[in-house]
């Protein structure tokens, strides 16, 4: 797991998986015996479960990852996943902000109070670098460049990577350090960007939260998590004309093909407005 840099939180789940998988077994089995009938018949209850298919190619993948660790140790001989095949996938396109959208969510940052701040500089920086929520809240103050326009982002496996940021978030940010950040913290300090009212650093609950009372404030009818303001920052660059290899390079995608989805977003935008405006759509 190290080799292939997971994150804490995907390092988890597949313990979890692997755990999962040798508690359905009969206590007297040991590794060394486990056959693949044994792992199809956990696929079969997992199935009886109605889990989502990403649900369980995903535990698939743990059990697999583990008896190929076993094998290249040499544990075990015999790999009992070879044949197991991975379930197919249902792809499903992510949810997006329209630019409208996000203007209206900025637009109720309007007073002057330092959680109204707060929330226009994680507005403004989400929509304008495409962070996960986990790489915006473990932001610090020399993470940005001010001077450059720039932020540096801590990705999964560690991995740093250099985003832009243009002039809308550069100042909601600044306006949101110099006037806003020291009246949450009450004298105390703190390494970290973004923070509660309490000055200790934002959790993720307390993010969702101030998306969820903006989101209600503006009427905007949808379901919005910080995921939601990446996959509108990808889609709004490729339908701009944006390549695809740097929208990759500032996402962080390890995998183009990751990036790729966002290319059928922008199909499905181009026939909706061929539908809406040609005369024999």
């Amino acid at each position: 797991m190290v080799e292939r840099s997971l994150s804490k939180t995907s390092a988890s789940y597949y313990v979890t998986d692997v755990r999962q998988f040798l508690s359905s077994l009969p206590q007297s089995q040991t590794i060394n015996k486990i056959i693949d009938s044994d792992i199809i018949q956990f696929i079969s209850q997992l199935n009886t479960l109605k889990l989502a298919s990403a649900s369980i190619a995903r535990k698939i993948t743990s059990i697999k990852m583990f008896f190929q660790f076993l094998v290249s140790e040499e544990l075990i001989k015999y790999d009992p996943t070879e044949n197991i095949e991975m379930p197919k996938v249902k792809k499903t396109l992510p949810s997006v902000l329209s630019f409208e959208e996000i203007s209206k969510l900025i637009a109720c940052t309007k007073s002057a109070g330092p959680k109204d701040m707060r929330a226009k500089a994680i507005f403004e920086i989400l929509y304008a670098s495409g962070l996960r929520a986990s790489e915006l809240l473990s932001l610090q103050i020399d993470d940005i460049s001010f001077t450059d326009g720039f932020v540096r982002v801590l990705g999964k496996g560690d991995k740093e990577r250099i985003v832009p940021i243009g002039k809308p978030a550069l100042l909601a940010l600044q306006h949101y350090y110099n006037h806003g950040r020291n009246t949450l913290l009450r004298d105390k300090s703190s390494p970290y960007l973004f923070i509660n009212a309490h000055g200790k650093k934002l959790s993720r609950m307390g993010l969702h939260k101030i998306l969820k009372e903006y989101v209600q404030k503006a009427k905007i009818n949808k379901h919005v998590t910080p995921h939601v303001f990446r996959h509108s920052f990808a889609t709004h660059l490729l339908e701009g004309g944006a390549n695809l290899r740097a929208v990759q390079e500032m996402l962080g995608h390890a995998n183009i093909a990751t990036t790729q989805i966002y290319t059928h977003i922008d199909r499905e935008y181009l026939k909706e407005v061929y539908k809406t405006f040609h005369p024999r759509s």
